[in-house]
């Protein structure tokens, strides 16, 4: 009861965390997703040259993982999350360039230091810490699926940002239309991250006695063997890994809408959108749910939903005349991929991780775990040039679901060891 009327009195807290949390990755990521045709028009990329890109933000976030865990484990996360949507917030005016292939791939190097070194792991310490020891579900389901909301809201008004001026310039004859949208689109989404990280350096604010209790002076080479001694980390490793290769795929999702069913760029734009607005119902359902049950069973369940989602479309069998079938075997993929990722993290606690470690755990998982940032991009790349149409589109989702079968039994594995341990540490 007293955990409950803390984390009312808190909300602002996980608020301003849902909001720096997705704000820190529109740039990277988010605006890609939504307008990847648009991406790879104005950059002149082909989608092998945009995996790269993603590949060297992950190769430099692999390290800022691992430095970035302890730093967690040191410090309150209020100033490490606002420096990093500054920092993030800056390299918005190099992106606004249209810079080349070469400077845009240093540009997502920088992006991998920014949005991860000092923000990553502070921010799932802080949210376990915001939920306490009985609404782990809750709180990471508000977490992602907050996020999701956010990423949203962002992706309809960058569309919407987008088709005013594209409408505006089509009228008036102008070939670089979408350039000009999308540049438009590129300021307005740094202004907001920047104003973010305004917000969360004022008003981010936990109590002194709270932050004494789960922050250690000194990370020691005992508490990092301590870590990697828990069985639960390792299978995390490859849960996070399974799950974040499924969620690097939702990229494709806009541009099959383009290439195989015949959209044009506002709508296979809006397509994006939709499965953004899919991510908070699902993370915020799944997170109370889990909490009434086993967040480790569910985690199982959500895998076994991807793979039965990208069984139907590596099937071929979606083309422009299924457009319903488009839409449903979406959200299911959607459904298992947003469940995963709303809940890995608050297994932490079925998986007996200490708290005062959480972000040294953290930093550990998150080098293997995403190690996706690295290869998923490029593999997707290959894959849809290698052979152009539906057919690429199909062994991207082949590769989907031999991930997702993978990890449903990681989650099955850990669902056993969670069953015949002991109770967590606090």
């Amino acid at each position: 009861m007293l955990q409950a009327i803390k984390r009312t009195k808190n909300l602002h807290i996980i608020a301003l965390l849902i909001l720096a949390g997705e704000a820190v990755f529109i740039l990277p990521f988010v605006l890609a997703r939504i307008f990847r045709p648009t991406v790879l028009e104005v950059f002149q990329l082909s989608n092998w040259e945009l995996g790269a890109c993603f590949s060297v933000y992950g190769m430099v976030a692999l390290f800022a993982y691992i430095l970035g865990g302890p730093l967690a484990d040191r410090f309150p996360p209020r100033k490490l999350i606002a420096i990093s949507l500054w920092t993030t917030a800056a390299g918005g005016w190099v992106y606004a360039q249209f810079p080349s292939y070469f400077v845009l791939k240093i540009l997502y190097g920088y992006w991998g230091f920014t949005t991860i070194f000092l923000l990553w792991a502070a921010m799932i310490k802080a949210t376990r810490i915001w939920g306490g020891s009985t609404s782990q579900g809750k709180a990471f389901g508000f977490l992602d699926g907050g996020r999701g909301l956010v990423g949203a809201l962002f992706g309809s008004l960058g569309v919407f940002i987008f088709s005013l001026f594209v409408i505006e310039s089509v009228a008036e004859n102008v070939s670089s239309n979408a350039s000009e949208a999308f540049r438009w689109v590129i300021w307005i989404s740094s202004l907001l991250v920047g104003l973010i990280g305004f917000l969360v350096w004022f008003f981010m604010h936990s109590p002194s006695e709270e932050n004494e209790k789960v922050v250690i002076e000194r990370i020691t080479w005992h508490h990092i063997v301590a870590v990697l001694r828990l069985r639960s980390v390792w299978l995390l490793m490859i849960i996070i890994l399974c799950g974040y290769v499924g969620y690097k795929i939702t990229d494709v999702f806009s541009q099959y809408a383009y290439e195989v069913l015949l959209f044009d760029g506002v709508e296979s734009a809006q397509v994006g959108t939709i499965l953004l607005f899919t991510r908070p119902v699902v993370g915020i359902a799944i997170g109370f749910i889990a909490d009434s049950s086993s967040v480790t069973k569910w985690l199982f369940i959500c895998f076994l939903l991807s793979v039965a989602g990208a069984l139907v479309f590596a099937s071929g069998i979606i083309t422009p005349t299924f457009e319903l079938l488009f839409l449903l075997s979406l959200v299911i993929i959607a459904t298992g991929i947003y469940g995963v990722r709303a809940l890995y993290f608050a297994a932490m606690r079925e998986g007996h991780v200490p708290v005062v470690l959480t972000g040294t755990a953290v930093g550990i998982i998150s080098l293997v775990g995403y190690t996706p940032d690295i290869f998923a991009g490029p593999a997707m790349g290959y894959l849809l040039d290698a052979s152009p149409g539906i057919e690429g589109h199909q062994h991207v989702f082949i590769m989907l679901s031999i991930f997702a079968g993978i990890g449903a039994f990681a989650a099955f594995l850990f669902y056993r060891y969670t069953r015949k341990s002991a109770e967590p540490m606090s």
